[in-house]
């Protein structure tokens, strides 16, 4: 896969995508990034990826669904709707899965535009890292597209990613030095380390997403070996 775009509202996580994907085109709000993307000629969306926010599921928030001001699937559907891409992969809390209102209108809005939907909840312990941190993924696509089978299970076995647990052990380590060298040299003040560790607390463990990544990739090759 090729990353053509990125839309994220926070600035402290832009420039860390922009560190990573300087060549890669990227906005700051959502809920106006299909004016931006047609602003000019862009390539085909064949994924469309996203997180919006986890607040109004959290257990760790409010709780307050689809009356909570963050409820920003409607703006991520409104993406799906106008590039209309062969799959969508939504993330977020797995507390999600136990809010009917939300989690149905969801599922109704892709039934809507015909889209079929599989999801589950995978932790990333599950490939291999030093936690449980359980999340929901969810994987959309054009109604008939693969059939019953779907994508497939797609094994995920503990530890089945060479070198994780020694990066996630390297994380680990990092964030804790940049806690206390935060409060022995004043860094708090500028937010620095607790910006870090605020955007880590919002990311998907790498290994996750790329277990669904090579799904979609392996549906994909198998739906074209078809046509021939």
């Amino acid at each position: 896969m090729t990353t053509v775009g990125q839309v994220e509202i926070d600035p402290f996580c832009r420039r860390v995508l922009a560190k990573h994907w300087p060549e890669v085109p990227r906005h700051d709000d959502v809920r106006t990034c299909v004016d931006w993307w047609r602003g000019q000629p862009r390539p085909p969306v064949h994924v469309v990826a996203g997180g919006f926010p986890c607040e109004p599921f959290s257990t760790a928030g409010l709780l307050m669904g689809t009356e909570d001001a963050r409820w920003g699937w409607p703006w991520m559907f409104n993406v799906v709707r106008e590039l209309r891409p062969g799959y969508v992969v939504v993330e977020n809390v797995a507390a999600l899965l136990a809010d009917r209102d939300a989690f149905g209108c969801l599922l109704g809005d892709l039934a809507g535009i015909g889209f079929d939907a599989e999801w589950s909840v995978l932790s990333a312990c599950s490939v291999g890292a030093p936690h449980v941190r359980e999340r929901l993924l969810l994987v959309a696509y054009p109604d008939g597209v693969h059939g019953q089978a779907g994508l497939g299970s797609g094994p995920v076995r503990a530890g089945s990613v060479p070198g994780l647990g020694d990066r996630a052990g390297a994380w680990r380590d990092h964030v804790v030095g940049a806690l206390a060298a935060s409060r022995s040299d004043d860094r708090e003040a500028d937010g620095s380390a607790r910006q870090m560790v605020a955007a880590g607390g919002r990311a998907v463990v790498p290994a996750v997403a790329e277990h669904i990544g090579r799904l979609i990739v392996t549906a994909d090759r198998e739906l074209v070996a078809s046509w021939r």
